[in-house]
C-alpha cells in the first residue's frame, strides 16, 4: 500500500476533510472537524494512525508487530499501523473505515446529518 492509496481510501469516506493542522507534512483527515485519522505520507518509513475500540486495538497489537498503540495520542483509542506489508491492505482499509465509522458515530447528531 502507498501513500497515494492511504490518502485515497480516507478521502473516500464520506464528508472527509484533509487539514495540516500540526505541519504541512502531516495530513489530517477529520469528518465533521474530528480527527479519524493522520499520516505523514511522504515519511519513510510510511504509517498510519487510526481510532479504534480499546479491545480491538489491543488484540491487533498482539497479533501484528507493525501495530502498536497510537504514537503521540490516547495509547487505549488509538493505533499506528507502520506500511511494511505484514498488515494485509484490506485489514488497513477496514482500520481505516472503522476509525471512520467510530469518529463519525460519536459527533452530534445535528453534525451527522448535515454530513449526508
Amino acid at each position: 500500500m502507498t501513500a497515494g492509496d492511504l490518502k485515497a481510501i480516507c478521502l473516500d469516506q464520506a464528508s472527509t476533510e484533509e487539514t495540516f493542522p500540526f505541519n504541512p507534512e502531516v495530513s489530517v483527515f477529520k469528518v465533521g472537524g474530528k480527527m479519524f485519522a493522520l499520516s505523514a505520507l511522504d515519511e519513510e518509513p510510511l504509517s498510519i494512525s487510526l481510532k479504534c475500540v480499546p479491545e480491538v486495538a489491543v488484540k491487533l497489537r498482539i497479533e501484528y508487530k507493525a501495530i502498536t498503540a497510537g504514537y503521540h495520542l490516547n495509547k487505549q483509542h488509538w493505533n499506528t499501523v507502520l506500511i511494511d506489508g505484514s498488515v494485509p491492505d484490506q485489514l488497513v482499509r477496514e482500520m481505516i473505515e472503522d476509525s471512520y465509522d467510530l469518529v463519525r458515530a460519536g459527533l452530534p447528531k445535528a453534525v451527522r446529518l448535515t454530513l449526508g
